[in-house]
């Protein structure tokens, strides 16, 4: 054979690690190949490996020649016609809706900036205002929010009526709603002031195009159908369909399926995908006839396609300059080496007396080379080692001045969240499709006792229990959910009694005196530190003195963690002997206490001095610790410790991501930093 140093020379082979770092080190080679201004062929039946390799080229603005081309599902016009489709019939979620607006070719080109500002505006306000469905409707409401700008109506106006639209398609002749999903595209498309819209522009515009064309054509033979129906035959149909990219391919950079590569040829020619399964592809598993009845019946083997492919392979290897390429890994496990790929390794390994293993080292060092450069390429700086725990110090005049009442217990717990949420001002976007959470039922819940206590003068007449739970049914009437909506009744009528019995006994001692009150007090000896808050509920004896409660749908704090941690009602007390809440005068608090609305009920209040002056709960020692706390942190000294002092492991806050935890647990030291 000779010296198979010299035979080989005009080969590399690249054994990598997984799919990406192949496809990364193929397009740096196509780059060096466009550099050094010969022509280059990527030939594999692989076509996932051959998109990677196309975005890897991106970077450099290199767009090969596709034999292929692109599946037209894939393409902008393809994704907007199926996202069309697949909202025909049914009502939009808001996640659905914001996919199909924020799409690159919905609203004109010319008014494509003002419609994307609307979307995104119209995103913040369903996270906060949303419901689970979208209408018309519902974008009404938001153009008519007091934030409105010019425009926005007529915008809503707009995409209200299409996504209506949309939900009105219910069946009909296929004729009819091929044509009426192409007119929702178009409208889409063009914006709410007709403009022009891009939908059939390009090579992929009109490839689409050219296919609901055809499909309308063929649709007087399906007949009557249903939204489901004509939504699987869209999906099919666009999948079929591939669109090449003539406009601006190079010629000098080509991808070739395994038949186009027979008759044609390129100075470099890369052999990507040389891993059983991918080249040869297994053949599939004929479940009627096995191989000696085909044979017998003259049908073609099997087989015979991995024969073609090695005929594919061995034309293709005898190229100038060759690249063999493969993954050692994919997506699920690891892959077994093209069996003409482990031939070849074979058979160099074992010519010793001919160089055979000097030439296999020196083609896969030519290999690392790219793949060397594949990894600097995709490399991203990142700090060596695990990340410490945060406890950052921020400059004293930056830190807040005024914290409302449940945000004391967040600075005692995981002051990194205040230091988020007040220094930084990052707020957690509320969740797009709105959930019957714990927060929603809290919410619901405090609504529904609050209008029970004004509305229901007296608790022991026999009509109180029907009036608690007609307010309940008056709340819950608007909850879109049915099934929570009567299991959350449900959970009312369980606490009717126990709530009413309760409520007889607070207004034998006290009358009720302000509900969902604001007050904001200044502390003294803080340099203008204030704290804020809403209290549920106050109370008043005959001798003027107060009583607070709080509505508690979890589980109540116990006395202890009152005292040490969860102190928003020793706060309030504080702000209401000093008079802080709006109608609520200035006076002595007697007790706090929680009403346990969820599966533990509680409606024992903790006194705060009782009447042997022994202090149980006192509210000067709460005022003094707060000092204390807020004078820690005016100390340029004092960091910010994320997740310094949690109930429990396992509880997870809103900013535990932001602060790296689990790079670090909660045993580690904190690591303070200035910050700012």
């Amino acid at each position: 054979l000779g010296d198979m140093r010299t035979a080989t020379e005009g080969m590399t082979l690249i054994d990598a690690a997984d799919p990406a770092e192949e496809a990364e080190a193929i397009a740096m080679r196509l780059r060096r190949a466009v550099d050094e201004g010969s022509t280059a062929a990527l030939i594999t039946p692989d076509r996932t490996l051959t998109r990677r390799v196309q975005a890897a080229l991106d970077r450099w603005n290199i767009v090969a020649d596709d034999s292929a081309g692109l599946p037209l599902q894939l393409t902008a016009p393809g994704r907007l016609l199926r996202q069309v489709a697949a909202l025909m019939g049914r009502g939009a979620g808001p996640e659905d809706l914001l996919a199909l607006l924020k799409h690159p070719l919905v609203g004109s080109k010319d008014a494509r900036r003002d419609h994307l500002l609307r979307a995104r505006r119209l995103d913040l306000w369903l996270r906060r205002h949303g419901a689970p469905n979208v209408n018309g409707a519902t974008l009404a409401r938001w153009a008519a929010q007091d934030s409105a700008r010019e425009g926005d109506e007529t915008w809503a106006a707009w995409a209200g009526t299409q996504i209506d639209r949309l939900a009105a398609v219910t069946e009909g002749p296929m004729t009819d709603l091929v044509a009426r999903h192409v007119a929702l595209a178009e409208a889409l498309s063009f914006g709410p002031s007709g403009g022009t819209g891009a939908l059939w522009d390009e090579a992929t515009g009109r490839a689409a195009q050219e296919a609901m064309t055809a499909l309308g054509a063929a649709a007087d033979a399906a007949g009557h159908m249903t939204c489901g129906d004509y939504r699987d035959v869209a999906d099919g149909h666009l999948s079929g369909q591939e669109v090449r990219r003539p406009d601006d391919g190079r010629p000098d950079v080509m991808i070739w399926g395994t038949l186009e590569a027979r008759v044609q040829g390129a100075e470099l020619v890369i052999l990507a995908g040389l891993s059983e399964g991918t080249w040869p592809e297994a053949p599939g598993p004929d479940p009627w006839l096995n191989r000696p009845l085909r044979q017998a019946a003259g049908l073609l083997l099997p087989d015979r396609r991995i024969g073609l492919s090695a005929h594919d392979f061995q034309q293709a290897v005898a190229a100038p300059q060759v690249v063999l390429s493969r993954a050692r890994r994919d997506a699920e496990a690891e892959t077994v080496m093209s069996r003409w790929l482990n031939r070849l390794t074979n058979l160099l390994a074992g010519l010793k007396d001919t160089e055979g293993p000097a030439a296999l080292s020196e083609m896969r060092a030519r290999g690392d080379v790219w793949i060397r450069a594949a990894r600097a390429m995709g490399a991203q700086v990142v700090p060596a080692g695990p990340a410490p725990r945060p406890s950052p110090r921020p400059p004293v005049d930056i830190r807040p001045q005024e914290l409302r009442a449940t945000e004391l217990q967040t600075l005692v717990r995981d002051p990194y969240a205040i230091y988020a949420r007040r220094i930084l001002r990052l707020k957690p976007l509320d969740q797009l499709r709105p959930s019957p959470d714990a927060p929603l039922r809290g919410t619901l819940f405090h609504t529904i006792f609050e209008q029970a206590v004004q509305r229901i003068p007296d608790p022991a007449a026999e009509g109180a229990r029907d009036a608690l739970m007609g307010i309940a049914e008056e709340v819950l009437a608007d909850l879109p959910w049915r099934t929570t909506r009567l299991h959350w009744l449900a959970g009312i009528d369980g606490l009717a009694d126990w709530f009413l019995a309760g409520e007889v006994r607070r207004r034998a001692e006290a009358d009720p005196l302000v509900q969902e009150a604001r007050g904001r007090l200044e502390i003294p000896g803080l340099g203008g530190f204030a704290v804020s808050g809403v209290v549920d509920r106050i109370d008043r004896r005959d001798d003027g003195r107060l009583l607070i409660y709080d509505y508690k749908t979890g589980a109540p704090p116990n006395a202890r963690q009152i005292r040490h941690f969860d102190r928003q009602l020793l706060i309030m007390a504080i702000m209401a002997e000093e008079g802080a809440f709006e109608g609520a005068p200035r006076a002595t608090v007697e007790s706090v206490g929680h009403i346990g609305l969820g599966s533990i009920r509680s409606d024992t209040p903790h006194a705060l001095r009782d009447p042997d002056g022994e202090d149980i709960l006192d509210p000067a020692v709460t005022l003094e610790q707060l000092r204390s706390l807020i004078r820690a942190y005016g100390e340029r000294g004092r960091g910010y410790t994320s997740r310094r002092a949690m109930q429990k492991m396992a509880y997870s806050g809103d900013y535990d991501h932001l602060a790296r935890f689990g790079e670090w647990d909660d045993s580690d030291d904190p690591a303070a930093e200035d910050v700012g």
